[in-house]
């Protein structure tokens, strides 16, 4: 669940970081023959959106075996108050834990990425407010995760890199590659392989 991180923006849809997971998972687990990929995600998704999506789709049930949160990064490009996302983050987890069985041991939130280190980022003009407001946003989800049995695993170092090595940069100069999500994968992979275990 989540936005344009989710989705994959400018990548392949196999190239996305949940698919690649998904791909890591069954070569983790080849006797498993039915893992699958449900992604609600959209460009520009605020918290607000996300939950708006997951409201009105009948489609979901209440037995994944996993669930991924990445969200929070239009709340704060768009300037939406702080207090938007301290109240609908912990919603957000808390639809993510009664998605994945009730069980918070089967979420992992991801932390949010830093499209400041990003030619699009330095070229808009973004000051260093908004690697601290993203990093606002992050402590304030790793915090609640920690306080609530839910792992949260921090992927942003990796998108500050952007600026220095530009492979981890798609085309549209904003979001991240296939590259960089795979090195996402590498992060979240111990903790999926252990939850699908």
């Amino acid at each position: 669940m989540g936005d344009s991180y989710t989705i994959g923006q400018s990548v392949c849809e196999t190239c996305r970081f949940p698919v690649q997971l998904k791909d890591s998972l069954v070569a983790n687990f080849p006797a498993v023959d039915n893992f699958s990929v449900k992604i609600i995600a959209e460009t520009g998704w605020t918290t607000t959106n996300l939950i708006n999506a997951i409201t009105e789709d009948d489609n979901l049930t209440n037995t994944y075996d996993l669930v991924t949160l990445l969200i929070g990064v239009n709340n704060q490009y768009q300037n939406k108050p702080f207090s938007l996302y301290e109240s609908e983050f912990p919603e957000l987890a808390m639809k993510a834990v009664s998605l994945a069985k009730g069980d918070a041991s089967n979420v992992i939130v991801v932390s949010i990425p830093d499209y400041a280190f990003t030619p699009f980022g330095q070229g808009f003009g973004f000051s260093p407010t908004t690697s601290e407001e993203i990093d606002q946003y992050n402590t304030f989800a790793r915090s609640y995760c920690n306080a609530n049995g839910i792992t949260f695993v921090n992927i942003t170092d990796i998108t500050r890199e952007g600026l220095t090595n530009p492979a981890l940069v798609a085309q549209d100069q904003l979001h991240p590659s296939e590259l960089a999500y795979s090195l996402f994968v590498e992060r979240l992979l111990p903790f999926a392989t252990e939850k699908i275990q």
